[in-house]
């Protein structure tokens, strides 16, 4: 393999929590558990954070918010940390792009980044209801974890060299993923046609 310039992939033995729910920040009740399905765009959106590998066995990390009803990805954002400045901009990016009305579900695991003093206020300005898993409980947000696993198999993702690197092709899959990528779900449609069509 040495002679050949191969290197075999192994599993990394270490993978980065990307939920931080130990805090003292309060927690959000999960409004899924009564609210029916979205039946149009804006009034449910899901959102939570994923770890990219880089090439120095270091990490950044990929924050998504996305439209439950037509699985439109509405705000991303990548950061070296899984900081609130990760977060911030995701929502921030979505929000202006979608100038959604008042009363939207912002749904989301337990972790800190998302409880935050500085993503709440932002949630209540815009008039959003912040709703979170119950305690152990990551099926409660799965469609966000189908989201990540599309992306990282469809990317096939190895390793990035830096975090702009990342961030340029995450960037350019979220566009072919909105615009061009046809879902099952959708009746085949892309999430951009599908919003178009209702």
């Amino acid at each position: 393999m040495a002679f050949q310039g191969l290197r075999a992939i192994q599993p990394r033995s270490f993978v980065p929590r990307t939920t931080q729910s130990r805090h003292r920040l309060g927690y959000s009740p999960n409004l899924l558990l009564e609210a029916g399905e979205p039946d149009s765009p804006d009034q449910l959106w899901v959102g939570d954070i994923s770890h990219l590998p880089l090439s120095d066995g270091r990490f950044c990390y990929l924050a998504i918010l996305m439209d439950r009803y037509s699985r439109r990805i509405v705000g991303w954002h990548v950061e070296p940390s899984m900081t609130e400045d990760l977060v911030i901009p995701t929502l921030q990016k979505a929000i202006q792009e979608c100038q959604p009305k008042p009363l939207v579900i912002h749904h989301t695991d337990r972790g800190g980044q998302y409880a935050s003093s500085r993503y709440r206020a932002i949630l209540n300005r815009a008039g959003f209801q912040q709703s979170m898993n119950r305690a152990e409980n990551c099926y409660e947000n799965a469609f966000m974890e189908s989201c990540f696993g599309t992306l990282k198999t469809e990317l096939q993702m190895t390793e990035y060299k830096h975090h702009e690197m990342a961030r340029r092709e995450i960037g350019e899959y979220i566009a072919y993923y909105n615009l061009d990528r046809k879902h099952s779900a959708l009746g085949y449609l892309t999430p951009h046609q599908f919003e178009r069509h209702t």
